[in-house]
């Protein structure tokens, strides 16, 4: 790796802005791209280059390649809520499938060969048996898990017609800060379930309602498999590599192989934080599958991807550091 700039769209967003430190921190040059509708100037904490903007500006986009020249595009900026995509289904096609559409076009008028996608489990919908591979049926069940799907099978198209090799990664439950509270999530209406846990425990909500509790699972309640921010930002800088490296296009799941019930997470905040919460039971909601649990080999047999922060206790431990920090804040 050279002192080559990347482009990242929504890099200052929860996910985008850990991979943008990361990539400064392996010596990359780092052009930022986002409209800064959900995200945070500053959650660019090494002086990265911001631009603000829509995707649906085309010449602004264009004009951002042309004045940097990103040998590579990373791609965060998306609507990523499943259920308002439901009610508002157009948002997330024009947001998502489209935008992406607009980004791929620049990217093969200025001769970009490298692509890295954000995509999602949301893609398979109800996997057999609660376990995805990435040759799992993708049977989305609501326009968030569509509008990305139909995103993949553009960039497969486009690499097939045009000088473009990507790497497409389906996230599974992302959740946890960076350790030493730097960024971390900061949306405050988020459903994420740990961050709605640990806003719980500060006295932020009313408390945690467990949506289903008689799922075929241990417990009865949803699993989940919970993967470090920080783990899934270093699978985008292992699939950089592998695309300087020559690799082929390919998409891969980024999880840890391993569920958590939605009462473990629950019990493991009310520890970490030794703050007991109210926590109601409430129907399932529809389009919630019992399970979802990557089957995650491929990315480290191919890419070479390490996780190191494979623990459900260190999400949460961090994820709470960075809400206190926030809430110190405010």
């Amino acid at each position: 790796m050279s002192n080559e700039i990347v482009l990242v769209t929504g890099g200052a967003g929860y996910i985008g802005s850990h991979v943008v430190r990361q990539l400064s921190e392996a010596g990359y040059r780092v052009v930022v791209y986002d409209n800064l509708s959900t995200g945070s100037a500053e959650a660019l904490v090494n002086g990265e280059t911001l631009v603000v903007g829509e995707l649906a500006d085309t010449d602004m986009l264009d004009g951002v390649f042309r004045s940097y020249a990103p040998v590579a595009v990373l791609h965060f900026a998306a609507a990523i809520v499943a259920p308002e995509s439901v009610v508002d289904p157009l948002k997330y096609y024009n947001n998502n499938t489209a935008n992406t559409l607009r980004l791929l076009q620049a990217c093969v008028r200025h001769g970009v060969g490298r692509f890295i996608f954000s995509s999602t489990a949301a893609v398979y919908g109800f996997p057999e048996g609660g376990v995805a591979a990435e040759s799992s049926p993708t049977l989305p069940i609501n326009p968030y898990g569509t509008s990305k799907l139909m995103s993949e099978w553009m960039l497969r198209d486009t690499a097939l017609a045009h000088n473009l090799r990507y790497v497409a990664l389906r996230y599974f439950n992302v959740a946890g800060a960076d350790p030493e509270s730097r960024m971390g999530q900061r949306t405050p209406e988020a459903t994420h379930l740990i961050k709605v846990s640990c806003q719980a425990a500060l006295g932020m909500r009313q408390g945690v309602s467990i949506y289903g509790t008689d799922y075929p699972t241990q417990d009865g309640t949803g699993i989940r498999d919970y993967i470090h921010v920080e783990d899934l930002a270093s699978a985008h800088l292992a699939a950089l590599a592998y695309l300087e490296r020559g690799g082929e296009s390919d998409t891969f799941n980024v999880g840890y192989g391993r569920g958590s019930s939605v009462r473990d997470v629950i019990r493991l905040v009310k520890k970490v934080s030794g703050i007991d919460f109210s926590v109601t039971e409430a129907p399932r909601r529809p389009g919630d599958p019992g399970e979802l649990v990557a089957r995650a080999d491929l990315i480290r047999s191919v890419l070479g991807w390490q996780p190191r922060f494979n623990d459900l206790e260190t999400i949460v431990a961090d994820a709470w550091r960075w809400e206190l920090k926030l809430a110190g804040n405010r």
